[in-house]
């Protein structure tokens, strides 16, 4: 087998458990809460608030131990799995204790006085979210892609399940009066979101138990602290990138110059326009979980950095493709939101161009990784936090939400600057820069043209999706032709 075929193999196991999980939960939390949340898109922006914080928790919790599981696995694999699993049980235990302990002043802190059982839920997430880490990172350590696929889409389909029994279900059994009723008056619409979350992880969970099995429960503390160093970094990166990608709704609650409801709204609006963009991170992510193991199990070809440029080079291309093609059909893609949640698609553009740079960075990223020097990763990652946060602080007041999209398209280009300029000086890896900014460039002229040819012709949608059919069909074209002998090349390596 190839190595490209390989890579692009798992990148679609992987990726499809990744996609078709995330096309779930699209529909049910963006399609289907825009609607539900129609006329409280305060609540929307609440949701998305809760899980931005939800986010840099179970970094903390999971403290990155599937990337140092891959590191490490191959040199003591069942005490690797055992240490990492017991240690993420106390730590996921201890929280939870102190959740618990705290809830009425984190609810407080947060500015949700009375939602302390919802936090509690959402705390049984992370808990259980914790837990799983090991046992998935184990799945994909020993290349059992459907497992993985069929636990991850298991998740989300219990997750849709739940959630629809309790926000549609619910009410119709509750006109017979009894419990159901109870039940109903009991909690509101995001409490049994939360709910259906937690059952949905809890019963995962109980699925994963089994492999954990015949396990060594040896510990080794000075081999458990070499992979604490090595993880530590990567826990800021990880944060550092919850930070960059979610945090705008908080900074919007926050800074926005109305009263707390108004503000959330308008976040809620600006969130659900970002999940369009979002649709291109579903790419991103879903490459990054294959290339992973992937740069990590070939490290030591001789070849092995000429193949990680190419893989950067043909990411960005199919990256440049999707960016495109999510533009040409806006028009088509913004059904996707509830009709309230439609008037911020002027971010899309912005954040497409930056998780499209946030894909390039990954591929940038892998040195670091690979040389073990991933305390550049989190000093990189640090500045592009700084950034963020500076930037939302500075832009939001200027130009509202659009100042939260600027400050993200900002963080990516300085953080795949850094990071290319770095691993050029520690772990030098030929990427082909040029032709990687050239085919970003030239999706944003074909847009420049689609946008030229609307004018022209007006708001007539049809003739405009046509017209952008056929450009971006040039713009395939114009790829195969230059960069065929790249493509059949990567399929021939072995």
């Amino acid at each position: 087998m190839t190595l490209l075929r390989k890579l692009a193999g798992e990148t679609a196991i992987y990726g499809t458990s990744y996609i078709l999980s995330r096309v779930l939960h699209y529909l049910l939390f963006t399609f289907y809460l825009t609607r539900v949340f129609q006329d409280a898109k305060d609540q929307y922006g609440i949701y998305r608030d809760l899980y931005f914080y939800v986010a840099i928790v179970l970094v903390l919790l999971t403290f990155r131990m599937e990337t140092t599981y891959f590191r490490y696995a191959k040199e003591d694999k069942p005490a690797v799995t055992m240490m990492s699993f017991s240690f993420l049980s106390g730590v996921g235990g201890l929280f939870l204790l102190f959740l618990w302990l705290f809830r009425s002043d984190v609810a407080a802190w947060l500015q949700y006085d009375g939602m302390t059982m919802h936090l509690m839920l959402l705390g049984g997430v992370l808990f259980v979210d914790t837990l799983s880490a090991v046992p998935f990172a184990s799945l994909r350590q020993q290349n059992r892609p459907w497992r993985f696929l069929s636990l991850k889409l298991g998740a989300i389909v219990l997750n849709v399940i739940f959630v629809l029994f309790f926000l549609e279900a619910l009410p119709v059994l509750a006109k017979s009066g009894g419990i159901w009723q109870r039940m109903l008056e009991a909690h509101d619409r995001l409490y049994y979101i939360f709910m259906g979350n937690l059952l949905a992880s809890a019963i995962v969970f109980i699925l994963l138990l089994p492999l954990m099995r015949n396990q060594s429960w040896r510990w080794d503390f000075g081999f458990f602290k070499k992979m604490l160093a090595y993880s530590w970094p990567l826990v800021i990166v990880a944060i550092a990138g919850v930070i960059n990608q979610s945090s705008a709704i908080t900074f919007q609650k926050l800074i926005l110059p109305n009263d707390l409801t108004t503000n959330l709204a308008e976040g809620g609006v600006y969130t659900a326009a970002a999940s369009i963009a979002i649709l291109l991170n579903l790419f991103t992510i879903a490459f990054n979980f294959a290339a992973e193991p992937f740069f990590f199990a070939h490290k030591e070809r001789e070849d092995a950095r000429q193949i990680y440029a190419d893989v950067a080079l043909v990411f960005t291309i199919v990256g440049s493709v999707m960016m495109l093609a999510i533009l040409a059909y806006l028009d088509l893609v913004q059904l996707l939101l509830g009709k309230n949640f439609r008037a911020g698609l002027q971010v899309v553009p912005i954040l497409l161009l930056s998780y499209l740079l946030l894909g390039v960075y990954y591929n940038f990223s892998a040195w670091y990784k690979l040389a073990d020097k991933t305390l550049w990763g989190a000093w990189i990652a640090i500045g592009g936090a700084v950034i963020t946060i500076v930037g939302n602080i500075i832009l939001i007041p200027k130009m509202s939400v659009m100042g939260s999209a600027w400050t993200a398209l900002i963080c990516y280009v300085f953080m795949c600057a850094t990071s290319y300029a770095q691993g050029q000086k520690h772990f030098p890896i030929p990427y082909k820069v040029l032709r990687i900014l050239g085919w970003m460039a030239g999706a944003f002229v074909f847009y420049a043209l689609m946008e030229w040819s609307r004018r022209m012709v007006g708001e007539r949608i049809w003739l405009n999706l046509s017209i952008n059919t056929v450009l971006i069909l040039i713009y395939g074209f114009l790829i195969y032709r230059l960069e065929k002998s790249l493509i059949l090349q990567l399929i021939r390596k072995k």
